[in-house]
């Protein structure tokens, strides 16, 4: 009875995992068909008006330092911080997972720029910004990095407060994150949104790889 129960909920993850992996690759593959259209340049614009209808210089400073929380140079370092520390704890594999997840993401975020070539706004651009636009590298970057985070502590953590708190707090960085990027005026919110599918994509293969893994390691 216990082992058919085990089964039970094992296929149940992975049809839950299935589905929404599903939804992130789609939705993906369906805004990236829709940059051009005017529905979204539109829906582009009128955002970024809203995101820059009350620009202030203290504003500016705190999307600045929240922004700087999804940058390459910061996550690169994080990343490596949290790696060597799982290191020291004999977290082989979850230490393979940070490295799988943001670094090979980079590398994904890399590609996908180029095989679009989107040319960043040109709406009120605060600060300048090298490199092609979709999808935004903070907001895959940050999704990718936040979102394993919020996982690591699920992970290692078993009191659910804790869980939801993690899961909420990395969250709301993330947004935040998106929204400084358009606030900003260096990408558009439709890059900003194929940034998360893509950063929520990739995070979810990772995981059910890592758990693949730890399942077969417990054979």
């Amino acid at each position: 009875m216990e082992t058919y129960l085990r089964s039970g909920k094992k296929f149940q993850y992975i049809g839950l995992a299935a589905i929404i992996l599903f939804l992130f690759i789609y939705g993906f593959i369906w805004i990236s068909q829709q940059l051009s259209e005017i529905d979204i340049k539109r829906f582009d614009r009128v955002v970024i008006t809203l995101a820059q209808s009350a620009i202030t210089p203290q504003k500016t400073e705190w999307m600045l330092g929240i922004t700087f929380l999804g940058s390459v140079g910061w996550l690169t370092f994080i990343v490596c911080a949290l790696v060597i520390v799982l290191l020291l704890k004999k977290k082989l594999a979850l230490a393979l997972f940070y490295v799988c997840s943001s670094g090979i993401g980079a590398l994904f975020n890399m590609l996908l720029k180029w095989l679009f070539k989107r040319e960043r706004p040109d709406i009120l651009p605060i600060i300048s910004e090298e490199g092609y636009s979709f999808p935004s590298g903070h907001s895959m970057g940050s999704f990718i990095f936040f979102g394993s985070l919020a996982y690591l502590i699920i992970h290692l953590v078993h009191r659910k407060s804790l869980q939801w708190a993690a899961v909420i707090i990395n969250s709301i960085i993330i947004l935040l994150i998106g929204f400084s990027r358009i606030y900003l005026g260096v990408h558009y919110p439709s890059d900003i949104v194929g940034g998360f599918l893509a950063g929520g994509a990739w995070l979810l293969i990772c995981i059910i790889l890592f758990r693949y893994y730890e399942y077969r390691k417990d054979l």
